[in-house]
């Protein structure tokens, strides 16, 4: 048996959520680079604290660190709902709530809007939720 994944809408936001984790460390990172240097950035030291950073790079960090840490069930999710038929219109409204809420929890979040990253985080996970419900009732 030969498996296919197919391109849907779920899968792309994955892609997209993957590509917007793997580019947004960028401007926390050049940040760091400016203020402790390159030597030190790039392992030659112990790495500094962030917390001399600019509030927006520090809590950059932390959206990134956080999407790191929730882009790995999001990823199984989407995955496991293609590979076993469950991908449907609302895995794909589930998929959209992730993806959507995390780019308002990173802007939120980086801009330092109060309660930004608790209600899009809470929207993301019912993104997830709604994902695994569909695969669960298959």
């Amino acid at each position: 048996m030969k498996l296919q994944l197919v391109m849907n809408t779920d899968m792309r936001l994955l892609v997209y959520t993957a590509f917007i984790c793997v580019v947004m460390w960028v401007p926390y990172i050049v940040v760091a680079i400016r203020a402790f240097g390159l030597k030190r950035m790039a392992g030659a030291y112990p790495t500094p604290a962030y917390t001399s950073l600019p509030q927006w790079a520090q809590r950059l960090h932390r959206a990134h660190m956080n999407l790191v840490e929730n882009i790995g069930p999001f990823a199984a999710l989407v995955i496991v709902a293609q590979m076993t038929g469950a991908a449907n219109e609302m895995t794909a409204l589930g998929a959209r709530l992730f993806f959507w809420a995390r780019l308002v929890q990173i802007a939120g979040h980086t801009a330092g809007i109060p309660w930004s990253r608790t209600g899009a985080f809470a929207v993301g996970w019912i993104g997830n939720i709604v994902i695994l419900v569909q695969i669960l009732s298959r």
